[in-house]
């Protein structure tokens, strides 16, 4: 199946920027190419109260997090942790997103601003991500927690979910995990076929994973490469997305088909004619919709 012609379009108007392949760019340029998308999504629904919050990181530093509260009486809290290779990205880029899951789950939605590489490279963002759940836990007591991400974000998610069960940490209700990194392998079906080299291509990910992790041991490291843990029993539910063009898909479909091996309930899409990226093009992409929609009713099924 083809791309669907709402992405074609998207992707030629991409191309008519002449904006150079992200495996050529530095890191701030390409922060700069991808923060200029958050004109296109428009603002997201209003809430009764948008905090901004700082936490404190594992190492003694420090990050920021947004907290959006849809309502006085929340039914639960959903971490959100952006997309971007560990590199580029920020909460401004998913404030519209953010608006639309805390309006449609009923959950305060907090974006969590973890650290980028390479100034923070691994395990920086896992640990931030893991003292974003403990601060979670603690703010927001008796309320359920759901950890929620896309690609590195999605990565993020999986492995503070692993982190939490094997160090007794705080209970997590659900996992939402959108076409995740799971592995490191760059060599797979998903990451040679040549229909999937769109927004996000092999050669990009060779830059991110050389930005966080240059150090290919480390990559191996179920912090880093959630599908190469051991034992993945004992884990939160899932809901898992993936895209048909997409260098990732074949690693998130794996980590689907682990779970539900070990005997998690997963609940799992692959959405035909996606690319990777088409989730949080929100108000652009009929996709985005879709899946936004799925994983609203999945975290609000879960809560209920």
């Amino acid at each position: 199946m083809a791309l669907d012609e709402a992405t074609t379009q998207f992707l030629l108007q991409m191309g008519d920027t002449g904006v150079k392949p992200l495996h050529e760019m530095t890191p701030d340029e390409a922060r700069l190419t991808f923060a200029a998308l958050r004109d296109l999504y428009g603002p997201g629904p209003e809430m009764v109260r948008v905090e901004e919050v700082v936490i404190g990181g594992e190492d003694g530093g420090s990050f920021g997090a947004r907290v959006l509260v849809p309502s006085e009486t929340p039914r639960g809290v959903l971490l959100y942790y952006h997309g971007g290779g560990w590199v580029i990205g920020g909460i401004d880029e998913f404030d519209t997103l953010g608006r639309q899951l805390a309006a449609r789950t009923g959950c305060t939605v907090a974006l969590v601003d973890y650290r980028l590489a390479p100034e923070h490279r691994y395990p920086t963002a896992a640990r931030d991500a893991y003292a974003a759940l403990t601060w979670a836990a603690a703010t927001f007591p008796g309320l359920p927690i759901v950890v929620a991400g896309d690609s590195a974000g999605g990565n993020l998610a999986a492995v503070t979910a692993q982190r939490a069960r094997d160090e007794g940490g705080p209970e997590i209700l659900l996992q939402v995990l959108v076409y995740p990194v799971t592995d490191c392998d760059l060599d797979n079906g998903s990451y040679t076929d040549p229909a999937n080299q769109l927004m996000l291509s092999r050669d990009s990910m060779v830059w991110f994973w050389d930005h966080y992790a240059p150090d290919f041991a480390d990559r191996a490291n179920p912090d880093a490469s959630p599908l190469r843990a051991a034992d993945l029993s004992g884990l939160p539910p899932a809901v898992i997305l993936t895209a048909e063009h997409d260098v990732l898909r074949d690693e998130g479909e794996a980590y689907a088909e682990r779970l539900r091996a070990a005997g998690v309930p997963v609940e799992s899409r692959r959405f035909e004619g996606q690319m990777h990226a088409f989730f949080t093009l929100v108000n652009v992409l009929p996709g985005s919709a879709a899946a936004v929609a799925m994983v609203s009713e999945a975290v609000t099924r879960r809560l209920s």
